[in-house]
């Protein structure tokens, strides 16, 4: 794997590290490659692959996958994104429009609205 792709930097690494779980300082194991387990989720938001499409040098899927689950479950992305979200370097979070969709009943397509405004009246 090439490691000039990754997201993470050395320097964003160390405002990261502090905030994920599986420190020495933590109750419970120590986590192993906690870099290389943000590399994968990143890499897997950044393709839109499924978890099964993972690159082998990220680790076994499943087990990347069920670290991810717990996470999510604890509140870890959340706490890190309130923990970096006071960075000036991170503060806009941009979505590319190609990965948005709606669904057709949202553009008002066949029939349009279906719904009256409060106090309109019939015609008739």
């Amino acid at each position: 794997m090439n490691d000039q792709r990754f997201v993470v930097s050395d320097a964003l690494w160390q405002r990261l590290e502090p905030h994920l779980p599986g420190k020495i300082s933590d109750a419970g194991a120590t986590a192993k490659d906690n870099r290389l387990f943000l590399e994968a989720v990143l890499w897997r938001v950044r393709t839109g692959s499924p978890w099964r499409d993972l690159p082998p040098a990220f680790g076994n899927w499943n087990s990347q996958f069920r670290r991810f689950r717990r996470w999510a479950k604890s509140g870890v992305f959340e706490s890190l994104f309130k923990a970096m979200s006071e960075d000036p370097d991170l503060e806009y979070a941009l979505i590319d429009g190609t990965i948005v969709q709606v669904h057709q009943q949202a553009t008002g397509s066949k029939g349009g609205l279906s719904i009256r405004p409060l106090g309109a009246r019939s015609v008739g």
